[in-house]
């Protein structure tokens, strides 16, 4: 259990850490964040910048914690039969799939492979790969996801997403920000427009084989065959899913790993030295500490403060992922 030293070491009362905490239901959408939003089959998609600045172009996207920690939290919700459009990434993305049914899409067209995930999978996206994401089921499902670095940079779109652009009155600068012209934004005297993606750097992209793309996704049950994490304690089993020992192995800038709680089971955590941020995928689990105790609910997304020792446990069971900072 937490002793009474750590209440000397922390200052963290209950509504610091209450600050800490970004609740499902208290996420704040953009539905405006990229060039492609007005696109049919993509526009009704909602945009979350949840750690951090993400790579939105909307200078108005909401971002709910602004601390640096290495790497990015966002997410996307999207109903059925919506589409994110083909772009590539400088940095890590990583998505867990907390609901719905969906397909991964690489290639320009988004025609080179499609993987389809449901939830509780965990599919980390290589760098410098055109990659789009389709919910193809029959209900509304939300991504959540991590990005690498404090400034994960700037999305580079496939060529045809600048077209549909244009056609729907939205231009982007080319120092990101989009300008939508349909609310009487006008481009700024002196600003450049982003060029639409060569050929060039089109051809630079290649998608790699399927089997190389597959093991870039690790499947609920595929956690089982993954290294032990740090987390332990009886009914507490986490799985390491990106790591220098996990089957994604290549650097993130972070790690992530699955814990499964059962009823009733708890575990205690020495203080953090890195950021560390939790997600609850089911289920609820109680993060106590020496000043006071919080409790998460599927769908919430938890930053642990550094230097704070405290416990986890679940009354009902659960199932969290978490990332911490490399």
């Amino acid at each position: 259990m937490i002793d009474a030293q750590a209440k000397s070491i922390t200052a963290w009362d209950q509504a610091a850490m209450q600050a800490r905490v970004v609740r499902y239901g208290d996420l704040v959408p953009c539905r405006n964040a990229f060039i492609d939003t007005r696109s049919p089959g993509s526009e009704a998609k909602e945009n979350f910048t949840i750690i951090g600045p993400g790579v939105s172009e909307n200078p108005e996207q909401h971002v709910h914690i602004n601390e640096p920690h290495g790497f990015n939290i966002g997410a996307a919700r999207q109903p059925p039969h919506c589409v994110n459009s083909q772009h590539s990434h400088l940095t890590a993305e990583v998505f867990v799939v907390q609901s719905g049914t969906w397909t991964f899409n690489f290639g320009e067209h988004g025609d080179d492979c499609r993987i389809g995930a449901g939830p509780g999978t965990l599919a980390s996206i290589p760098t410098n790969l055109f990659r789009g994401f389709s919910n193809v089921g029959d209900d509304v499902g939300f991504l959540w996801v991590a990005l690498g670095g404090d400034d994960p940079g700037r999305v580079l779109w496939a060529p045809y997403v600048f077209d549909m652009a244009r056609d729907y009155g939205l231009a982007l600068l080319d120092n990101g920000r989009l300008i939508d012209t349909v609310k009487g934004e006008a481009i700024p005297e002196g600003a450049r427009l982003m060029p639409p993606t060569s050929p060039a750097q089109v051809a630079a992209l290649a998608t790699p084989p399927e089997a190389a793309l597959r093991r870039c996704i690790v499947t609920p049950d595929g956690f089982a065959n993954q290294p032990e994490g740090p987390l332990t304690g009886p009914g507490v089993d986490e799985r390491l899913a990106i790591a220098p020992s996990a089957q994604i192995n290549w650097p993130h800038g972070f790690t992530l790993s699955r814990a499964v709680f059962a009823a009733g089971a708890g575990a205690d955590q020495d203080a953090a030295t890195a950021p560390e941020v939790l997600f609850v995928h089911e289920g609820t689990l109680d993060m106590i500490w020496a000043d006071g105790q919080i409790s998460l609910a599927a769908g919430d997304t938890f930053t642990v403060p550094q230097g704070v020792a405290r416990r986890y446990a679940s009354s009902n069971g659960a199932t969290v992922f978490i990332v911490r900072g490399a």
